[in-house]
């Protein structure tokens, strides 16, 4: 792990750290906001102050202080949900050369008046979204 990601890490952690310190706020000083200013967002780290009289802020920074230490695995876990495999080379020519040969079968049906030009437009886009 290099510095970059060592210090990503550490500011992740005390980001959630402050947010749930601002999610139980023991003290009558509004801490909501505080991991906000931290990060740099002074107009969020006000807006929790202006509401610190509401649970709002409260509510807010304990769903923040879950998403900063779960955040990046979730965001994997969804990318790999969100990606498609990567074909292969033999696997990428076998994927055209069977929407090849079905275009030349759907423009055969069409020509023999089997499909109509409607029919044979959709089915010609969806075979070529098969194609990556």
């Amino acid at each position: 792990m290099d510095d970059n990601q060592a210090n990503y890490q550490k500011k992740r952690k005390i980001t959630a750290l402050l947010a749930f310190l601002g999610a139980i706020q023991p003290t009558p000083v509004p801490l909501a906001g505080i991991h906000k200013f931290y990060l740099g967002q002074y107009g969020w780290g006000i807006a929790y102050i202006f509401l610190g009289a509401t649970q709002v802020p409260r509510i807010a920074c304990a769903f923040e202080g879950v998403w900063h230490l779960a955040g990046p695995t979730i965001k994997q876990g969804w990318s790999k949900l969100s990606t498609p495999p990567s074909l292969t080379g033999s696997n990428l020519n076998q994927t055209m050369e069977t929407v090849a040969n079905s275009l030349r079968e759907i423009e055969h049906l069409r020509q023999e008046g089997l499909l109509s030009e409607h029919e044979f437009e959709q089915k010609r886009r969806s075979l070529l979204k098969q194609i990556p």
